[in-house]
């Protein structure tokens, strides 16, 4: 006869699994009502995100002007000013050669576009003038039947574009002001708290600036590894513009999907319209190989080093981040699983007994998965020369 249930230990299992789920559905609860509020303050949310961006790549050379005894203010402005006049300058890289070579890009659009009529004239398709003319036609009058909302679409364009610019100039200031008071953050901030969270908040936001550093350097050296392989095979192909080809896919690299998408487009279009079809579909294959190689391969290893996580916890960041809230979740997927693992370290770490020892009979394998749950983070004390320093 098999033992009986105890009727004690039941209960007090299912006593234990329904606080563990109203707990959950606390903490649950919570998160949700943070991404509300997130969501309703997003007009300055997204500058602040974007100004902490901007603030890890040109932190350093401000570190370099303040330590050789430039006042606060004067080194943040002028890398400020050095920082707009390179943004200046890449964006007249990309459009004062093209600007240059429009005549002969638009030229080859023209022969582009007889091409594809001549091709589709032949078999297999077989399509005489008359059937794209009536097809020409009848698109003339789908457009003109939907110009109201196109023009409610251009509109919607115009406010999209006018949002970009405002939170483009609110990113600047908060760099600005990032840059010349951003090492008194952490001290006020230790004033302003009670007891043990002076010390634990301080820390934890020390980390996650330097894992918010370490992601932006890895999505920039992957983005110049884009811009070197598709420039180097532009450049064997001799598809003009191959300067400001490789400019635009480094800058496009930073904003996932659509950029790499976007910078594509281009190059395939530029190939097509200058070198024709069949240098058009070889630089179609190495933009797809050299994308997937960066998916794939150099992202997730690149990322997974510096952000202490692991490739495919990157992957499936990426993943969910671009379900729920699209490209700027693909964008902001990989810091915001990076903090959170920071946080999960830090806590982690403050509850663990430091006197608990192994048991005698731990397995070699037990022993190795154990050490590689701490992410390095967890022992590296914050970096005492960033923006967010004691």
């Amino acid at each position: 006869m098999s033992p009986m249930l105890s009727p004690t230990k039941s209960a007090s299992a299912l006593r234990t699994a329904a606080r563990i789920s109203a707990e959950s559905l606390l903490v649950l609860l919570m998160a949700a009502v943070t991404l509300w509020l997130v969501g309703r303050m997003w007009s300055i949310v997204w500058p602040l995100i974007a100004a902490l961006f901007l603030t890890t790549l040109t932190w350093p050379p401000t570190r370099f002007l303040r330590r050789h005894s430039w006042p606060p203010a004067l080194a943040a402005a002028s890398v400020t000013v050095l920082f707009l006049l390179l943004v200046a300058g890449v964006v007249a890289l990309i459009s004062v050669p093209m600007a240059s070579q429009s005549g002969e890009l638009a030229d080859g659009v023209v022969d582009g576009i007889q091409w594809l009529r001549e091709w589709a004239a032949g078999p297999p398709l077989n399509i005489d003038d008359t059937q794209i003319n009536g097809a020409l036609d009848t698109a003339v009058t789908r457009l003109q039947d939907s110009i109201g909302s196109m023009v409610t679409a251009v509109a919607s364009g115009v406010g999209t574009v006018f949002n970009g610019v405002v939170t483009a100039f609110l990113a600047l200031f908060l760099m600005f002001f990032f840059l010349k008071d951003g090492p008194r953050f952490l001290p006020w901030l230790t004033r302003q708290l009670p007891g043990r969270l002076a010390t634990d908040i301080p820390v934890v936001a020390a980390r996650g600036w330097d894992t918010l550093g370490a992601f932006v350097r890895s999505q920039a050296f992957v983005g110049l590894i884009d811009a070197v392989l598709i420039g180097l095979g532009l450049w064997i192909l001799d598809v003009p513009l191959v300067l400001p080809l490789a400019v635009l896919t480094f800058v496009s690299a930073f904003v996932p999907i659509v950029g790499a998408l976007f910078a594509g487009l281009v190059a395939v279009l530029i190939a097509l319209v200058s070198n024709g079809p069949t240098d058009a579909l070889i630089v179609l294959a190495i933009i797809v190989v050299v994308q997937q190689l960066e998916g794939n391969v150099f992202q997730p290893m690149l990322q997974s080093r510096g952000l202490g996580l692991h490739a495919a916890v990157i992957l499936l960041a990426v993943t969910l981040g671009g379900s729920l809230a699209g490209i700027v979740g693909s964008l902001l997927a990989v810091p915001v699983a990076a903090l959170i693992a920071v946080v999960w370290n830090y806590v982690r770490t403050q509850l663990t007994d430091p006197h608990e020892e192994a048991e005698p009979d731990e397995t070699p394998v037990a022993a190795s998965v154990t050490a590689s749950v701490a992410s390095p983070v967890t022992t590296e004390l914050p970096r005492q020369d960033g923006p967010l320093a004691h």
